[in-house]
């Protein structure tokens, strides 16, 4: 069964509610630049009251390697989502078993850069590239790039993101049987706060086609 990641989580209420609608990760943003940044000390005091399996996840861009470390080890999180234009080398200095490297891919022919990534990641994460964006666009993902990603490396778990939410993520799911879908604005009510009916539409509608 797809596994279901609930990102851009800002307060312990959605993260709870995420978590007891069925959500397999929650995801923290840790980029200033995003709209839903969260600071590593908020990140901590939602942690700590989530239960255990299940898996936290920090969303970091371009930071360095050891403040990546140093921020997973404070605030509790489990893997490290690389948003930017971080290497390989940097991926596995972090550690190749909790790194999530995140590739906004605009066409088939960018499928092989993922190819230096093999062996020093845990898994790849699919999102639409955006001029000037790091992601969260909500704006949909190229589902047949997604299904070439899998053809060349199906030795790396795929998480397809991109503009899913409760009405297309069945589809998705049907369409390129990834590892695990992830989502953020596509179950939200404004930004950073999530709509509890939104997230338990998505993660039914994801897991119980």
């Amino acid at each position: 069964m797809v596994k279901v990641k609930i990102c851009g989580i800002t307060n312990v209420e959605d993260a709870l509610f995420s978590i007891s609608a069925g959500a397999d990760a929650v995801g923290f943003i840790l980029y200033p630049g995003s709209k839903r940044f969260i600071k590593a000390k908020e990140v901590r005091k939602i942690t700590v009251q989530l239960p255990p399996f299940v898996s936290k996840v920090g969303v970091f861009v371009n930071q360095d390697p050891r403040d990546v470390l140093e921020i997973m080890s404070y605030a509790h999180l489990d893997f490290a989502q690389l948003h930017g234009d971080e290497t390989p080398d940097e991926c596995e200095y972090i550690g190749s078993s909790r790194v999530i490297k995140v590739f906004r891919l605009s066409s088939i022919d960018e499928v092989e850069s993922i190819a230096p990534f093999v062996g020093k990641v845990r898994a790849v994460l699919l999102d639409t590239y955006s001029k000037g964006s790091y992601g969260g666009t909500g704006r949909t993902f190229d589902w047949n790039i997604a299904r070439k990603v899998k053809e060349l490396y199906p030795e790396l778990p795929l998480i397809l993101s991109g503009g899913l939410n409760p009405e297309n993520v069945s589809e998705a799911v049907e369409a390129v049987s990834p590892y695990c879908v992830d989502v953020s604005s596509g179950v939200e009510r404004e930004v950073g706060k999530k709509d509890p009916e939104k997230v338990v539409a998505f993660v039914r509608a994801a897991k119980c086609r």
